[in-house]
């Protein structure tokens, strides 16, 4: 199976194992392999793959050997690093991105959440500092906090009658959001691997 993997930015396998991982090395797990426990994990979708990550480092992967297979993920025995690249300042692209489609979905207008998006990248280029970073961070924050209160507030007494259809939407919101975010971040690796090859 061939899949996506992110590992800790020392490039060491975690849980007291410490084996190096490195470009063309297939690493092994004696059997019994259990999913979450005990093997080489990786899935098949990259924004699968990030809400496992540990780091990073992206790694395409192939997994062989004995394999068990779970919705977003796979464990495997052996675990053969085809590339990797660090994806540090592609990760905080991306989340910038997902912030801002969240917010125009959302249609808000609070200048301190756009603000934070803003400092965000300015850091990744050098040109904002970590406290300013800190700051404008904190100020949108604050804002979610209010929003989510008064939200709370006036919606408490409609929260029974439209639980079930809030429920059964947000699912599907959900799934077409992981969609594009797998869709989009895919696009995004496959340039930068683009660019270093050209």
């Amino acid at each position: 199976m061939l899949g996506w993997h992110f590992c800790r930015n020392d490039k060491c396998l975690g849980f007291g194992d410490g084996r190096h991982i490195r470009t063309g090395r297939t690493l092994k797990v004696k059997p019994p392999i259990v999913l979450c426990k005990r093997g080489l994990h990786a899935s098949k979708r990259i924004i699968d793959a990030l809400h496992y990550s540990q780091g990073s480092i992206i790694c395409r992967v192939k997994l062989s050997g004995q394999i068990i297979y779970d919705t977003d993920k796979a464990v495997a025995a052996e675990r053969t690093v085809l590339w990797m690249k660090n994806a540090t300042n592609i990760l905080n692209e991306f989340a910038c991105l997902c912030a801002e489609r969240a917010l125009k979905k959302a249609k808000v207008t609070d200048e301190r959440f756009w603000n934070a998006i803003k400092v965000k990248r300015l850091w990744l280029i050098g040109k904002a500092t970590n406290k300013e970073l800190d700051v404008a961070w904190e100020a949108a924050r604050n804002a979610a906090w209010r929003a989510a209160d008064d939200a709370t507030n006036e919606y408490a007494t409609k929260a029974a009658e439209c639980a079930a259809a809030r429920d059964a939407s947000w699912r599907a919101a959900w799934n077409a959001e992981k969609k594009w975010q797998n869709k989009k971040l895919l696009k995004m690796i496959e340039k930068m691997i683009e660019s270093l090859n050209s």
